[in-house]
Order: structure tokens, then C-alpha cells, then sequence
């Protein structure tokens, strides 16, 4: 797929800002005029807005080899997850307001930097600055892959127009019910929605490719946490992912969840894993046909 030029994504970018005096950048569709101020269930106005920008090396090996990845935190989120871990950030908006030239300095010192790719975190709310911030850095150099590491709650018809932009995506699929996931991420319709979404990257830029130290340059890596009391529904999204996309597709299989922000006052999802739901993750891993990625070990004992 050729790649979209720097004036070209600065183009999409500069069409996706005037779009926001009635915001339907994802599905919330919340359509209030962002740029007068008012907020949408994300929380964000049509200001850029960063919570971080900085190497990180507990990604996957792809992405974080030896340099790190070069990790923005953008501030607020489209979805609202009972037990998300980085919540500080997510829900309740910690960051700075930044220019589109600060974020643009900031992709290119992180290239300086060493890092192996340029890693927007939850970017979707505030696409339209990140792509202006991008097509200058383009412009000024900065070549590095670009992964686009997401809820997996977007608009398909969004993702179409990132094709040739987007190096990597780094996708969750959280859920295979949609009452689990209104009721724990507050969203509406999340599988199909979801679904039509990892498609869409899929047919961009399909499997994960690497070069020959190991490092990703293209493809899709799809995480999943487990959950407690089967609330992932793993099994379910284990089998489309083999039989809809690709059985050769990179997963990564995370067990890292304990009960954060809202969770412990959720019964269902108020503690850790346990071996048990973790290696009955794994076996729906296999026995779906799959093998390819990264299947994260329990750093603590069970009982």
C-alpha cells in the first residue's frame, strides 16, 4: 500500500479538525461542537492534550527491543473502563495542554532518542492534531514505523481513511459480549464494532512483518486481557480472529489485570486471574488454531 505523503496526512488531519464543531470521531458519536468548548463523553475540547511522551520498554518485543518505544499518552479516552490501570489518564484527564509544533517536537526527539517507533496511545479522540503533529514531523524527518495502539473501539470508516499511515495497529479486543462490555467499558454495540474495525487494519496492513533484528516495520498485533470469571470471553474471539482474519495473526495474550479504579467494587471482576483462567485462555488460544505472539506469564501466586 503507498504510503500517504506528509502533505497528504497534514491534508486528513486539517479536514478531521474542522469536523470536530460536531465530534463523531468515534463511535460515542457524541456530536457536540468541540471546538466552542464543550465536552464530549471523552472529556476533550478541540485542544491537544498529553499526558506523557517517553521511551518504554514493556511493550511487546516488537516494539520495544533494545531502544523502547516511543510511547504518547494522550490524555482522556472514548471508552470508560471500571478497571483501568492508567485511569488517572484515561478518566480523569491528567496532562498538559500542548501545541501541534510541541507534538511534533516530541515525536522527533524521541527519534533522536533511539526509540523503534513512534507509539500513539489512545489517540482517537484527539486524531485530528496527531495528524497535523505527524505530517510535520514527516515532513522534518521522522521516519520511524507508526503504531497505533488503540481500544479497539473505532469506526471503521475512520480506520479506512488512516490506510498508508498507520504502520502497526496495536489492538484490544476486549470482549465478545456486548452487556459484559456496556456494562464494564460503558459502550454501545463494542463486537461488531470492534470486529469490523480489526478487519479494516487487517486488510491494510496485514500480518505482523519484522526486520532482521526482530523489530516490527508493518502488521497488526491484537491484545487480549483475560479477565476474571470468563467476562473476556476469549474463546469466542480466538475463534474469529482464526476463522475471519488470519490464523497467523500476532496476538498478545495478557494476564497482567487486577482490580483498578472502579473494579473492587465490582464483584465480578474485583481480584486478579487465577492459573486456572489463565491457562484456560491459553488452551482457547490453541485449540482455535492459533499460535503466533506473546502469551504473558502470572508474576504472582494463586490460591
Amino acid at each position: 500500500m503507498r504510503r500517504k505523503s506528509a502533505d497528504e496526512i497534514i491534508g486528513l488531519g486539517e479536514e478531521l479538525f474542522e469536523s470536530l464543531t460536531r465530534c463523531e470521531l468515534c463511535p460515542q458519536d457524541c456530536r457536540v461542537n468541540r471546538h466552542d468548548g464543550q465536552l464530549g463523553k471523552c472529556g476533550s475540547t478541540a485542544t491537544l492534550r498529553i499526558a506523557s511522551a517517553n521511551l518504554h520498554y514493556g511493550e511487546e518485543p516488537p516494539l520495544s527491543g533494545g531502544g523502547g518505544s516511543g510511547t504518547i499518552f494522550f490524555s482522556n479516552c472514548s471508552l470508560f473502563c471500571k478497571y483501568c490501570q492508567n485511569y488517572p489518564i484515561s478518566q480523569y484527564g491528567n496532562g498538559r495542554d500542548v501545541t501541534v509544533s510541541e507534538l511534533k517536537e516530541m515525536m522527533l526527539n524521541l527519534q533522536k532518542r533511539g526509540a523503534n517507533n513512534i507509539n500513539f496511545v489512545t489517540p482517537d479522540h484527539m486524531l485530528p492534531m496527531a495528524l497535523r503533529a505527524l505530517g510535520e514531523a514527516r515532513r522534518e524527518g521522522m521516519e520511524l514505523p507508526l503504531v497505533y495502539n488503540c481500544s479497539g473501539y473505532q469506526k471503521r470508516e475512520i480506520i479506512t481513511r488512516l490506510a498508508g499511515i498507520i504502520d502497526i495497529y496495536l489492538v484490544d479486543m476486549r470482549y465478545n459480549d456486548d452487556v459484559v462490555a456496556l456494562a464494564y467499558s460503558g459502550c454501545h454495540n463494542y463486537v461488531a464494532t470492534n470486529r469490523a474495525a480489526v478487519k479494516e487494519m487487517f486488510g491494510q496492513v496485514g500480518n505482523l512483518r519484522c526486520d532482521r533484528n526482530g523489530m516490527g516495520k508493518s502488521g497488526v498485533i491484537v491484545r487480549h486481557l483475560v479477565l476474571p470469571n470468563r467476562s473476556s470471553g476469549s474463546a469466542g474471539i480466538f475463534r474469529f480472529l482464526a476463522e475471519e482474519v488470519s490464523p497467523e495473526i500476532h496476538m498478545s495474550l495478557m494476564s497482567q489485570y487486577f482490580p483498578a479504579y472502579k473494579a473492587p467494587g465490582v464483584p465480578a471482576i474485583s481480584r486478579r486471574i487465577t492459573a486456572e483462567e489463565l491457562e484456560e485462555a491459553v488452551k482457547a488460544f490453541y485449540d482455535a488454531g492459533l499460535s503466533n505472539g506473546f502469551i504473558q506469564e502470572l508474576e504472582y501466586e494463586t490460591v
